[in-house]
């Protein structure tokens, strides 16, 4: 791949949230990414509510709510087995099966989890391990819930590896409506599992390349949580 590729652009980003890494980030149950969002939403409600009345702001209230919904962002307990991969995001399971890593180019367990606008977007490390590289890409935006998305959309991957040596490849995808991909590890961090390292705005995808000696235990179909849900266990 490019030298260009291995290095996530500014845009898609923003910075360190604290040092060492994102380990330390406050939870106020409503995601710093969407303070902005939920301000200026409310703002506007209580702007038309007071000019125009209680009819004419409810649609902006609804929005409102909708937009505080999204980007809810609760803590999240962590399941004692050492060998298990975590979801990486809210959502249901949409792929269980033996592909390539396009990535670190091997054979491998492909699970992808894809989050609808109303699952939390908070994105969470599914393994302990060190980041050995980042890779962004630009893309299109197809339905993320599509297996073609996975290659062609936009999107932002982490290599991870773990303690015992297993290698965890870690992919954040834009979707039809996300359009705003935001990783916060790098090359060289250390991430627990369960970490909060990225956030993608509207609707998405996380797709993780495992071993292919790993065991899936969630199936297609399956609703599952980010860091509380077992996808899988490592050999």
């Amino acid at each position: 791949m490019s030298e260009e590729s291995k290095i996530l652009p500014d845009r898609a980003h923003s910075p360190p949230l604290t040092s060492p890494g994102v380990s330390r980030y406050p939870h106020p149950i409503i995601a710093r990414e969407g303070w902005p969002f939920v301000a200026g939403s409310i703002a506007v409600a209580i702007l038309v509510h007071w000019l125009a009345g209680m009819w004419w702001a409810l649609p902006l209230w609804l929005v409102a709510v909708f937009v505080l919904q999204f980007f809810r962002d609760p803590p999240r307990a962590v399941p004692p087995e050492p060998q298990a991969v975590l979801s990486p995001a809210d959502g249901r399971i949409v792929t269980v099966e033996r592909a390539r890593d396009p990535y670190l180019e091997r054979d491998a367990l492909k699970m992808s989890v894809f989050m609808n606008v109303f699952n939390v977007h908070s994105n969470r490390s599914p393994v302990d391990g060190e980041v050995r590289e980042a890779w962004y890409h630009k893309g299109r935006f197809f339905n993320a819930a599509l297996s073609k998305s996975s290659l062609e959309n936009e999107r932002a991957a982490l290599w991870i590896r773990t303690p015992a040596g297993a290698d965890v490849t870690c992919v954040q995808i834009a979707g039809l409506i996300a359009r705003r991909i935001l990783c916060y590890a790098r090359s060289g961090q250390r991430l627990a599992r369960g970490e909060r390292y990225g956030f993608i705005r509207f609707g998405s995808r996380v797709d993780v390349y495992l071993p292919s000696g790993a065991r899936p235990v969630a199936a297609v179909g399956d609703k599952v949580f980010a860091t509380e849900s077992v996808l899988a266990i490592l050999p």
